[in-house]
Formats: structure tokens, C-alpha cells, sequence
């Protein structure tokens, strides 16, 4: 899944979130692929006067692993906005993280650059506690550690969560997420809006063309990413896509309030897979 704030893509009905995350981080869904995605950015929706005149931009996503050894996250964004006030700005955010196959701790190191510059460097990693507590240590910027209640749960874990609800019916799946984004201390209440599976052909012309995505079920998903510090109860942003079963995001599209940027697959690749032993 797309789940790094670029958007952190990532992401159960009747179910407590303690009792939630314990039971998908008990029993992931295994049958993620291993791949590389390109998704080709460019500027949708405007609203109001603060908005950018035009966009464009790429996402580089990789995701590869197991249960039996983890999963390993490589992202980048690089977007362009165009505004007529203050010109061209170029931000370009790199990422990579581990998240351990059965839930239980999560590493991050995320550098984001404005204009070719460094302005934020983030690195540590957070553990749960065997009450579901989650504890973070950053090392970057500074060095500090923090205790969350217990219930978050990591990227992977949520998107796995998501499929499992998706193939049982279910139309919402809400759950806190840490994914170590913005400055690495903050909690997301997230809400996932689950629509039917698909029966028509994906909207990107790539997907559609992919051996490894013909015939894999899909749902059209909308992620809402809340700040839980804020009293306002606007998403920070959302994420549109369609989820694939196996791990797979296609259509993107990513809403930041005063505009929007759509993502259209342009490449598409399987990675080298192990076979989980345990």
C-alpha cells in the first residue's frame, strides 16, 4: 500500500482496535507481492486562492518481505508546484522502513528535501509493548523517546487489516496508525471508506495491461488521516485508491484540502520473493 504520509499509504467493523490489531498482526495476510510501482503525478481539483496553478511529480514505491522476516518500504515523492506568488517549489521526500512480521516493531529514516535542500531528517524506530503500548525512540533530529496508549498499529499491518475487511464485506475499518511521519511523535486516527469490489477495468491503462494485477480483486478505498491533536475534526489529508488483495495500489488520488493530485501507474515490476519458511 501506498502509506507513507505522502501521502502514510497505508491504511474493521465491529471489531476494537486493541482486539483488531491483534488479531491481523497474529495472522497477516500473506499474499503480498514483492514490487516496484511508478505512479506519474499531476494536479486535479483546485480550491480557493492558496491553491498551486499547475503540478507534476512521480512516486517510486517498494515493497518486498514476508511474515517470516518482515517487510521493507522504499519511498520517494518528488512533487513540483507551480504557484503565480511565489514560483516554482520542488519537494522531494525519501523513506525506508521495516516493519516486523508480526507487528511488533517498526523501523523509519525519512529525509525531505525543499528546493535541493535538507530541511528534515528523521530516523528511529517504535516497539510495542506486550499490552499493545508503543514506545518511540527518534534519533534524528534530536535524540527522544515517548509512550503512546495502546492500540496503534504499523503501516503494513493496517493495509493487511483493510484487505481482510474488504474480502469479508466490510464498507469501514477505523484504527490509530504510527508510520513515523511528521517528525516521527505523532498518532493518525484514520478512517477507511470501503467501496464494492471492482468488476470494470482499472482506470489506469498500465494496470489493466499488468499480468501479475489481471484478475486480482480490488475495492475502491478512501483513507482519512486525522490529527488527533486537532479539535476541528478536518483530515489532515485523504487518500484515494484502489486496493489491490495483493498489496498492489493503483489510481491515486491524494487530497491536501486546497488541491489535489491525481497518480496514474507508468511502471510496474515484480521483485524477488523468498518464500516464508516458518
Amino acid at each position: 500500500m501506498i502509506s507513507r504520509k505522502m501521502i502514510s499509504l497505508s491504511l474493521a467493523p465491529a471489531l476494537s482496535l486493541a482486539a483488531a490489531a491483534q488479531a491481523f498482526a497474529a495472522q497477516p495476510v500473506t499474499g503480498f507481492i514483492a514490487h516496484r510501482a511508478v505512479y506519474d503525478l499531476s494536479l486535479g481539483k483546485v480550491t480557493g486562492g492558496m491553491a498551486p496553478s499547475s503540478a507534476r511529480g512521480r512516486i517510486v514505491y517498494e515493497f518486498s518481505g514476508s511474515p517470516c522476516e518482515g517487510y521493507v518500504t522504499n519511498f520517494r515523492q518528488i512533487t513540483e508546484l507551480q504557484s503565480d506568488e511565489s514560483g516554482a517549489r520542488t519537494s522531494d521526500m525519501r523513506s525506508t522502513t521495516f516493519e516486523e512480521g508480526d507487528g511488533s516493531g517498526f523501523r523509519f529514516k525519512t529525509d525531505s528535501f525543499m528546493d535541493g535542500k535538507l530541511v528534515e531528517s528523521v530516523d528511529g524506530t517504535a516497539s510495542k509493548s506486550p499490552d499493545g503500548g508503543l514506545s518511540v525512540a527518534l534519533t534524528k533530529p534530536t535524540r527522544v523517546k515517548s509512550d503512546f496508549e495502546p492500540g496503534p498499529i504499523f503501516p503494513t499491518a493496517q493495509m493487511m487489516q483493510m484487505v481482510e475487511v474488504a474480502r469479508k464485506g466490510g464498507k469501514t475499518d477505523e484504527v490509530k496508525v504510527y508510520d513515523g511521519s511528521d517528525g516521527g511523535m505523532k498518532l493518525f486516527d484514520t478512517l477507511s471508506v470501503i467501496g464494492r469490489e471492482a468488476t470494470s477495468p482499472p482506470s489506469d491503462p498500465l494496470a489493466a495491461q499488468a499480468p501479475d494485477l489481471k484478475g486480482v480483486r480490488r475495492w475502491p478505498v478512501t483513507v482519512s488521516y486525522f490529527d488527533g491533536a486537532k479539535k476541528d475534526g478536518e483530515p489532515n489529508y485523504v487518500l484515494a485508491f484502489d486496493l489491490y488483495e495483493n498489496g498492489v495500489s493503483g489510481a491515486l488520488n491524494i487530497n491536501y484540502g486546497n488541491y489535489v493530485l491525481t497518480g496514474k501507474m507508468s511502471k510496474f515490476e515484480l521483485l524477488p520473493q523468498k518464500a516464508c519458511s516458518k
